[in-house]
């Protein structure tokens, strides 16, 4: 049976954003992408069922102005807003007294900035659906990594952000929850090798695994982390709502 509700996914042309749309999609969704790739957008919006399933719109999350115009494209596309996942993020790593004030900008701007605008500008929409948020933060927002202070920073702010929206928005009838993913294999992680890697990416990607509890011979896969957003988008989790939720293979569980 289609599903009458309406998603808006930020960086949804790629990665963990794509695939949460693709397993929404499945359920019937109705799905507004937004992300800075205008190409990436055009591909997954006409995979998604095209216009009368799946609108993509550019935006820079960074922005106040681009994040209002999303919400208010998704509301005049569908009629409603029923749920927001913010996905949209960017990775730096490097010791910190090497990082610039162009490298904290970028990554705070999009990683927290970003899903607090987008929140900010989607709890109207929200309220009146009796909807949901999901934010996707990191196990890096749940301890530290040596090395990247600056994304830890920006994703520790939203695990936390999540939790205050949510004590925040239960009244307004507006659950809140995070997902803390360890290493995806995503856009952002070849990124992470090809860029950080020491010019050995495949060495880089090799040492990110050994760290693992359960020693296992793969990252995570994008779909693993859409299958626990969309649960968590779910009336099944109507009584979770303020929780940030590991999928990580045992990686922050000593902590």
């Amino acid at each position: 049976m289609p599903d009458d509700r309406v998603a808006l996914i930020t960086g949804g042309a790629s990665g963990i954003g794509a695939a949460t749309a693709e397993r929404l999609g499945r359920d019937g969704v109705r799905l507004v992408l937004a992300d800075i790739d205008a190409a990436g957008l055009e591909g997954a919006a006409a995979r998604l069922g095209g216009p009368d399933r799946a609108l993509g719109v550019v935006t820079d999350v960074r922005s106040f102005a681009d994040c209002e115009r999303a919400i208010a494209a998704a509301v005049e596309r569908f009629g409603r807003l029923d749920i927001l996942v913010n996905c949209a993020g960017v990775w730096i790593e490097g010791p910190t007294d090497t990082m610039s004030e162009a490298d904290w900008d970028r990554v705070v701007d999009v990683n927290l900035k970003g899903t607090f605008a987008m929140c900010r500008h989607a709890i109207p929409a929200l309220e009146a659906t009796g909807g949901c948020i999901v934010n996707v933060s990191s196990d890096a927002g749940l301890w530290g990594n040596k090395g990247a202070a600056i994304y830890c920073a920006s994703k520790g702010g939203v695990t936390v952000l999540s939790k205050a929206l949510a004590v925040e928005l239960a009244e307004r009838g507006i659950r809140v929850n995070a997902v803390c993913p360890g290493d995806v294999d995503s856009p952002m992680i070849r990124y992470q090798a090809e860029t950080f890697g020491g010019g050995d990416p495949d060495k880089y990607l090799a040492d990110l695994l050994t760290a693992y509890p359960q020693r296992v011979p793969r990252f995570i896969r994008p779909d693993e982390v859409a299958e626990l957003i969309a649960y968590l988008c779910s009336e099944r989790a109507a009584a979770i709502t303020g929780a940030a939720i590991s999928i990580d293979f045992g990686l922050t569980a000593g902590y």
